[in-house]
């Protein structure tokens, strides 16, 4: 028994399309405003302070979701369309997003909180960075209603059903794309729907995790490391199944990014004792890679 597929949800009004993947996404913003104010506020940080820092990482992860996607995993596109630079509503990316938002909020201390403590600042950034992975689930929920990260066929018990002609002619472009061909048992089969897998582990281990671990005080930063520890091996993995995407040297963009944090985080684990959850991500990436490459 698998997951039926669906077409994305969408619905016209007038001349404007919306379509439940934005809906979702601008949700999962709204979401995490409003849940980090009162994360400001309840580690007695200065909640305008941490606003005005929200709006330059929503705005920095915005840019960074559309350059990191056009420039690194659409570059063709980019050569025969150059104005899609400044499309950014087009081609985003997660880890652009991420990368983006972190960089506005080392431009944001540097411009804006220059005298404040290095401390301070890591302590807005942790508080950020625990609710990110609740928002980020959110967001996971539009990419799984529009199958924007489909996998490999497989047997798999949570991957979508191929047993309808739309999703057969769905994953057909996406291998066709790739250079591959569907195998003849497809329609036996079904797909990772890599969007759904993220949604499942962030919302059933992640955010558990980080609810558990709120329930005693944790030293500046342990949410950032804890994070990173947690997410990078499973994404790194999980991007093992991608067909479509662009690789550099065997990886997608993606997993370069996540392979140089997690080659970071053992020294992050030596040196700052607290924060020894990062040698937790060793454990996740051998578990999830048994998981993923074993399976069918």
């Amino acid at each position: 028994m698998m997951i039926p597929y669906f077409e994305q949800p969408a619905w016209q009004i007038g001349p404007l399309s919306i379509h439940a993947f934005g809906v979702t996404v601008a949700v999962a913003v709204w979401f995490s405003l409003a849940i980090v104010k009162n994360r400001f506020e309840r580690l007695g940080l200065d909640a305008l302070l941490g606003q005005r820092l929200g709006g330059w990482m929503l705005v920095g992860g915005i840019a960074g979701a559309h350059l990191f996607s056009v420039l690194f995993y659409f570059p063709s596109k980019l050569r025969d369309d150059p104005w899609l630079l400044l499309r950014v509503w087009e081609d985003i990316s997660s880890f652009g997003g991420i990368l983006g938002g972190v960089i506005a909020a080392l431009l944001f201390f540097a411009i804006s909180a220059r005298g404040d403590e290095p401390r301070a600042k890591v302590a807005f950034l942790d508080a950020i960075a625990f609710v990110f992975p609740a928002g980020l689930a959110i967001g996971r929920v539009g990419c799984t209603l529009a199958h924007d990260h489909p996998g490999t066929v497989t047997t798999f018990p949570l991957a979508t059903s191929l047993s309808t002609d739309a999703s057969l002619a769905y994953l057909g472009g996406v291998y066709r794309a790739a250079g591959l061909v569907l195998p003849q048992a497809a329609p036996t089969m079904g797909f990772h729907d890599l969007g759904f897998y993220e949604f499942l582990f962030l919302s059933f281990v992640v955010v558990p995790l980080f609810m558990f671990w709120d329930r005693r005080r944790r030293p500046v930063g342990f949410y950032i490391v804890a994070f990173a520890a947690l997410y990078l091996p499973v994404r790194f993995c999980l991007d093992m199944l991608r067909v479509a995407d662009v690789r550099y040297v065997g990886l997608t963009p993606a997993q370069w990014v996540a392979a140089l944090i997690m080659a970071a985080l053992p020294f992050v684990a030596v040196r700052h004792r607290n924060l020894r959850f990062a040698i937790s991500g060793a454990v996740i990436l051998a578990t999830a890679w048994a998981c993923t490459g074993s399976g069918p």
